[in-house]
Parts: C-alpha cells; sequence; structure tokens
C-alpha cells in the first residue's frame, strides 16, 4: 500500500434529534429505540444544509492540521449516497467552497461503505505515481432521504462528515491492507427507488418510493456476514493475527451489530470506537468521524482495524497502522 493519513478532520450539525423528540412524531420510545440499536439522539442538518457545506467544514479542519492548503491536493474525492444535487457531484461544490485548484474531483457512492470504497479508489490514484496529495471526503445528509413516519428508518440516521488528507509521501499513520466486496442481487433490502432515471420524481405514484425503504431484519443478518467477512479478509491481507488488534472502529449503524464484531474479534469494549449513541448512523462519515474522535488515544504503531457495511450490498476494511 502506498497510503499515509496526513490528517483527519470531522463536521457534525449542531441540532440534535432524541429519542423523546421521537416519541412525539412515530410510535416509539426511548426505551425501545435504545436498546435496539443504541442511539440516543442523532446529529441534524438544517434545511438549506447540503452535504457539500459539511464536508466542506470537515476539510478544512484537516487541510488545517496537515498544514496544507486546498490548491495543493492533486485530486478530490467525496464518498456519500446524498450529493448536494444529482449533477455536478459533491465533489464538485467542495472544490468550489475550498477554493481548490483545477484538478479531478469526482463522487464515489457505496452508501454507509463509502469511506473504506474511498479509500480503495484513492490507494490506487496515489499508487500509480500521477498523484501526490488527494483529500477524501466522507460526508452524508442522510436525513434528507427519511420518512419520519416509518419508526423503522427514522430512528436510525443522523447527518455529518469526515475528511481526510491523504498522501503518497511517507509520514503519518500508514494503509496497511484494504478489502472491499459487494452483493449486488441484494439491492431491494436497503435502497431508495425514487430520484433515479428508472423512476424519476414526477414518475413516483406512492411518495414512499421517495424515501429510503428497508428490510430491517434482513439487512442486519447480512451485515453481521458482511463485517464478519470484512474483518477476515482485512486481516488476511494485513498478515494480522485478531489478536493483534488493538482497535476496532465499526460502521456506526448499529450497537448490536458493533457488539457482533467486536464478539468475532475477542476484544474488550474499551478497544471498540463507539460514538453511534450521540449521531445516529451518518453513513459514509461514521468510521472518519469515530477516528478523528478516538485517535488522541492511539499510540504509535497500534493496529487499527475498520469495518463497514452498506446499501448495494457493500462491505470492506481497512488495516491501518497507527504513527
Amino acid at each position: 500500500m502506498s497510503l499515509y493519513i496526513k490528517s483527519v478532520g470531522h463536521y457534525t450539525p449542531p441540532r440534535r434529534l432524541s429519542n423523546k423528540d421521537l416519541e412525539s412524531m412515530v410510535d416509539t420510545n426511548d426505551e425501545w429505540i435504545t436498546s435496539r440499536t443504541g442511539i440516543r439522539e442523532r446529529a441534524i442538518a438544517d434545511k438549506g444544509v447540503g452535504t457539500a457545506d459539511m464536508a466542506y467544514h470537515a476539510s478544512v479542519q484537516a487541510l488545517e492540521e496537515a498544514g496544507m492548503d486546498a490548491k495543493e491536493m492533486d485530486g478530490i474525492v467525496c464518498a456519500t449516497c446524498t450529493p448536494d444535487m444529482t449533477m455536478p457531484g459533491a465533489s464538485s461544490h467542495l472544490q468550489r467552497k475550498l477554493g481548490g485548484a483545477e484538478v479531478a474531483a469526482f463522487d464515489v457512492n457505496a452508501a454507509c461503505s463509502g469511506f473504506i470504497y474511498g479509500l480503495d479508489v484513492v490507494d490506487g490514484m496515489l499508487a500509480s505515481g500521477r498523484y501526490e496529495n488527494i483529500l477524501l471526503a466522507c460526508a452524508d445528509k442522510f436525513t434528507s432521504t427519511i420518512n419520519y413516519n416509518d419508526r423503522g428508518t427514522c430512528i436510525l440516521f443522523g447527518d455529518g462528515a469526515g475528511s481526510l488528507v491523504l498522501s503518497s509521501k511517507p509520514g503519518g499513520p500508514k494503509l496497511s491492507a484494504l478489502y472491499t466486496g459487494g452483493n449486488g442481487q441484494l439491492t431491494n433490502l436497503l435502497h431508495r427507488p425514487g430520484g433515479g432515471s428508472l423512476l424519476p420524481f414526477d414518475e413516483c405514484e406512492d411518495k414512499d418510493e421517495l424515501y429510503v425503504q428497508m428490510i430491517g431484519n434482513q439487512v442486519f443478518k447480512h451485515a453481521v456476514r458482511g463485517m464478519g467477512l470484512s474483518a477476515t479478509e482485512t486481516l488476511k491481507r494485513a498478515g494480522w493475527d485478531k489478536s493483534e488488534v488493538d482497535w476496532l472502529i465499526p460502521h456506526q449503524a448499529n450497537r448490536r451489530l458493533i457488539d457482533a464484531a467486536m464478539d468475532r474479534l475477542g476484544l474488550a469494549p474499551e478497544r471498540v470506537v463507539v460514538n453511534i449513541e450521540k449521531y445516529g448512523n451518518m453513513s459514509a462519515a461514521s468510521i472518519p468521524v469515530a477516528l478523528n474522535e478516538a485517535k488522541g488515544q492511539f499510540k504509535p504503531g497500534d493496529k487499527i482495524l475498520c469495518v463497514a457495511f452498506g446499501s448495494g450490498f457493500t462491505w470492506g476494511g481497512a488495516a491501518i497502522e497507527w504513527a
């Protein structure tokens, strides 16, 4: 691998939607939500705030920490499934806001696996030798896709962004291994049918088609398998035994899913980074936000395993050696 992490930044909107708030909106209660998901509140972006706005705040933080300017980036990659508009991509809006150079800017859509897929794409770009520094922004305004009459989905998701300055120049935490996988046969289990070319907005006969739809029990079953496979394959590629893992940073989708990944690796709870209780599922942003919040606890040489699962289905893992 030829990818080094020069810095990490994150942004979460200040507004919060608590379980108590949801009790007045849909048939649910705090105990039911907390026991099944581990979520107590969610970060919610205001109306008029787009994915690129959140990515901008996280990216400014990452660039400042790296001591670099946006014009020094050779490319901008945005991992998102909720771009500001269907075109151009969120990456172009981010490039405009940052005042970056006239370099490649494009989006990667792997839903909640966006961070891992984004790393995979950027690693290939850096390995080509044609790029040296790339900004990877992982951001989603998932609440813009949610039906707040559907208690199966509205309790789960929040908004946020996490950005990284990545480089081929040695120095800083190093990517040791990557694994990505997917199964397109299961798209119907977690999807948003309306708004694309197959079913444009004006052809939607049912308003529910405009929102995320999920068969929760099936998604959970496949997520357990996908994240478990991601952990196994990533460790194999890194040449690490699971006993060597110092930290696990899983996608923050559901506390029960996080616990399943923790148990599979035999890790103590204090070695697992969890922030789902205060943000909800922030899709592509969840791992980089958790990484940035926890990085003060990491020591040089620590082995960090990140695993994710998302719509598609997509899944994957990244092994990072801290420095």
